[in-house]
């Protein structure tokens, strides 16, 4: 009797664990539970969030101050001191990393979660994850870390099972991120334990709606009434709820940037608050018109439609006007016969005489023909070249932020893919400086040195630092790593240069602040630039393709010097520059006063 209860007892907890299991074919997700729960293995830690103030308990604060949430090797340190054996197994890197929006109630802010697969091989010994979120083009890193207790083990069947990280929220709406799932542990020189994605945000149109967005709205509806050289043009106006009260009108002549006709528009509301008619007078005659309306905003969406003036002749009725136009013709008519049968006769004679092959002629016409036409961009790569971009800290945060401007500018509108080290500090972090940057190196496919006054010059300070830690982290800590990166990049050219290889990979260039003097003599014997005048320059050298050649030109509208702040990510380098620009003038002023 007793063997029969127990058997009973048995059955029902197996048939309990398979609904355990059957239920966790969901999504899991994070739970609360401390870190002194995961360590001692209590069962209602399984797949737990790892908080501030635990990281804090573990580290200390000045470590969380500097790492915030991310830590280089959690396992070892949270909940490998009992028993090092259980970090030391490699872990692939998880796969089916996506990033799903959810719904934010902060109409300036998005909200995602991501989810991911762990990958089978490995699995028995995962002891959890870390998740990572970095905005394309700024340095500020988000990171959520769950890890499992000590005692448990994965099976195999378990990588079909789906993991969510916890909401990241206020992401600013339209940016670029970079999502990074790791696989702890991490065993050293293992560099497959992570998974790293892309995505954007939703736009304010996208979640709001554009009646709801200032700078996304524009007039949909625009009708135009002509009479004459005056042209009646009715829009839509925008929502009151968004606070545009003007607008603006301008007109160019055959698609020429001239400005010719420009209105301001302020609407009488009282009178009607749906639409507005505005008048545009003095028009030419036989002139077509390209024409934009837009709210009188920053960066307001512009509405395009076109005008075509016709040219009117005066009518007459009388006999004389109508048969003066054809007796001119018939004249015409008959002088032309007469001309062409004249210089027809005398071209015979002279073709005897002179006697032209037709491959020349066909030559002649093509070279005339080919005159003048655009090149366009033979897109021969299979994949966009590696840019790395090496820099100095030396010269401050707005030279930094110049710099970063750039490598997204580049990426975004170069087709390039670069290689920063704030947007790969995770990697930074496990490699180490000079590693990392030996490695980029070596593996992108071209090198790009900003130089500055910094990059070759010590700042001279003015009062003794109390503390040498301090002094040493003000400017040997951050600019170590770029001088270090310049002695390997002059040792390659030096190299490449000894053996009569191509030394196109190697490039050095200033923002309009710097000068000719501040790149080092290392880099002298590579290709110079000036940015961002030198941007189309810049992109021929990145993609090997030539701006100009006998008879044609390659025009990218967006790069030339005049067109790139006509884009967002143009206009914010442009405004960088300009900043790190007032920065290195107060800082020269600053030093000319203290050596008189």
């Amino acid at each position: 009797m007793g063997t029969f209860a127990l058997y009973l007892l048995v059955t029902v907890v197996k048939i309990l664990w398979t609904v355990k299991d059957v239920n966790a074919a969901g999504a899991f997700t994070p739970q609360d539970c401390s870190l002194e729960c995961l360590r001692q293995g209590v069962p209602g830690c399984e797949y737990c969030r790892i908080t501030q103030g635990d990281i804090q308990k573990a580290f200390g604060s000045k470590v969380v101050k500097t790492l915030g949430s991310c830590i280089p090797w959690p396992c070892f340190e949270l909940i490998g001191n009992e028993d090092p054996d259980i970090c030391q197994h490699y872990i692939h890197s998880p796969n089916n990393v996506t990033v799903e929006t959810m719904e934010d109630p902060e109409p300036t802010s998005d909200s995602v979660v991501v989810s991911w697969r762990p990958s089978p091989y490995g699995i028995a010994f995962l002891r959890g994850f870390q998740v990572s979120l970095q905005v394309l083009g700024g340095s500020s890193v988000f990171c959520q870390l769950f890890l499992f207790h000590r005692n448990r083990s994965l099976p195999a069947s378990h990588a079909q099972e789906v993991y969510k990280s916890d909401p990241f929220r206020g992401l600013s709406l339209g940016s670029q991120y970079a999502v990074t799932v790791m696989a702890l542990p991490v065993p050293e020189q293992w560099d497959r334990f992570y998974r790293s994605t892309t995505f954007s945000t939703r736009s304010c149109a996208e979640k709001n709606g554009m009646n709801k967005c200032k700078q996304d709205w524009y007039p949909q509806h625009v009708n135009v009434v002509q009479n004459g050289t005056t042209a009646a043009v009715t829009f839509n106006l925008a929502p009151q709820s968004l606070g545009i009260r003007s607008y603006f009108s301008v007109c160019y002549i055959n698609d020429i940037k001239k400005q010719t006709n420009k209105v301001d528009i302020t609407p009488n509301l009282s009178t009607n608050k749906t639409h507005h008619t505005y008048e545009l007078q003095d028009l030419q005659e036989g002139t077509n018109y390209t024409c934009e309306i837009a709210a009188d905003v920053v960066d307001a969406v512009r509405k395009i439609f076109t005008i075509h003036v016709e040219h009117k002749e005066p009518y007459s009725t009388s006999l004389l006007a109508l048969l003066l136009p054809l007796a001119l013709a018939l004249t015409a008519i008959i002088i032309v016969v007469v001309a062409a049968f004249t210089l027809t006769k005398a071209k015979m004679k002279w073709l005897k005489l002179h006697i032209v092959p037709d491959s020349d002629i066909l030559k002649e016409h093509q070279e005339s023909k080919t005159q003048g036409d655009m090149l366009t961009w033979p897109r021969t790569r299979a994949s966009p070249p590696r840019l790395l971009i090496c820099y100095s800290t030396s010269d401050g945060p707005a030279h930094v932020m110049a710099v970063m401007k750039l490598g997204a500018f580049i990426q975004q509108h170069m087709a390039t893919q670069v290689c920063l080290d704030l947007w790969d500090s995770l990697s930074v972090a496990q490699e180490g400086n000079l590693a990392w940057h030996s490695r980029q190196i070596q593996e992108c496919d071209f090198v790009l040195v900003m130089c500055s006054p910094g990059l070759s010059h010590r700042p001279v300070t003015t009062e003794l630092n109390e503390n040498p830690e301090d002094e040493e982290s003000s400017w040997e800590r951050d600019n170590s790593s770029a001088e270090a990166a310049i002695c390997l990049i002059g040792a390659e050219v030096g190299r490449a240069k000894s053996r009569g290889q191509d030394l196109s990979k190697y490039m050095a260039a200033i923002f309009a602040y710097s000068a000719e003097t501040d790149i080092p003599t290392e880099l002298s014997l590579v290709s110079h630039y000036t940015l961002t005048s030198d941007l189309p320059l810049l992109f021929s050298h990145l993609h090997g393709v030539s701006l100009h050649r006998p008879g044609g030109y390659l025009k990218i509208s967006h790069i030339s010097e005049e067109g790139f702040t006509q884009l967002p990510a143009g206009a914010a380098l442009l405004d960088a520059i300009c900043e790190a620009a007032e920065v290195m003038k107060a800082k020269r002023s600053t030093c000319a006063t203290l050596n008189v």
